[in-house]
């Protein structure tokens, strides 16, 4: 089993400026998401370099503002009543993926009003982009020691210990005597072995994912198809690892005695995906390759 090496949080240091990790990964997302969708564009009649910048640029703005204000308004709504400004507090950090993506989704909704194209057609353009943007993301919370996973006594070669959890590792032990079996002392702290699930989200929500939706839409697709085969994607990918991951220490499990609040907020997620693909194959209606513009 593995410690984790507790990384520098900052990457760059040139004078009194200092670049993080976590605004590198968010450089890496964005430029990887340009790069993929410039290239999309040249397969694809009616998309060009210009379209894109604008689409990226867009994106980007729904992501961390709509990624902060959903942190704030699902996981801190209690801080915010009693403090407002809290919101603007983003030094403190704090993103929500779902938030992120409400954002992405009204920004995208922008673009596709400026350049009159179906909103659907716009979001499947797109989509098979994002995920490389959550394989950057969580291997920044790896990175930084964040949302790790839950306490395991499996003896995976793989688990591991986080130093960053010692208070809430030092709880577990005092509540339940029998995990002392399981702990290391670590400078001092003792620790218990834990699930990466930062790296097993950067996986599936990642890279699996994306190699899924980018094969997928390789191929002409019924419009909507290919959003909705993101959303099955990443919401059974999510709700999934959610088990191993730990919840938020001021969340817990607050439904059924089991369900955390990124599960609640995934269901969703799974349920619309899969109307979405059936109501796409009924219509039937594509917007490139050889049916497009009708039906098949």
């Amino acid at each position: 089993m593995m410690i984790h090496p507790q990384f520098d949080p900052v990457a760059l240091s040139l004078g009194p400026i200092q670049v993080h990790w976590y605004g590198v990964m968010y450089l890496l997302a964005f430029a990887t998401a340009y790069g993929l969708a410039w290239y999309r564009s040249s397969q694809r009649a009616g998309w060009n370099s210009e379209m894109v910048s604008d689409l990226v640029f867009f994106g980007a703005l729904g992501v961390i503002l709509g990624g902060r204000i959903g942190y704030v308004l699902f996981y801190q709504f209690g801080e915010f009543l009693q403090n407002p400004a809290y919101l603007f507090k983003v030094w403190e950090g704090g993103m929500s993926f779902h938030g992120g993506f409400i954002g992405v989704g009204l920004a995208m909704c922008y673009f596709a009003h400026k350049y009159k194209k179906p909103i659907f057609a716009v979001l499947d353009f797109i989509v098979p982009c994002v995920p490389t943007g959550l394989l950057f993301g969580r291997i920044g919370n790896y990175i930084n020691g964040e949302l790790w996973g839950r306490v395991s006594d499996g003896g995976y070669n793989w688990l591991t210990y986080f130093p960053q959890a010692a208070n809430t590792d030092l709880s577990l032990i005092q509540s339940n005597p029998a995990l002392q079996a399981l702990m290391l002392e670590v400078n001092g702290h003792y620790l218990l072995p834990r699930h990466p699930s930062q790296l097993y989200e950067a996986f599936a929500e990642g890279l699996l994912l994306f190699i899924i939706l980018w094969l997928y839409s390789a191929k002409p697709r019924p419009r909507m198809a290919v959003t909705a085969l993101f959303l099955l994607g990443y919401g059974i990918s999510r709700f999934t690892i959610e088990f191993f991951r730990q919840p938020d220490a001021d969340q817990g499990f607050i439904l059924l005695g089991w369900m955390t609040k990124g599960q609640i907020l995934t269901a969703p997620m799974i349920l619309l995906g899969i109307f979405m693909f059936i109501y796409a194959y009924r219509r039937n209606i594509y917007d490139w390759g050889k049916y497009a513009g009708g039906n098949v």
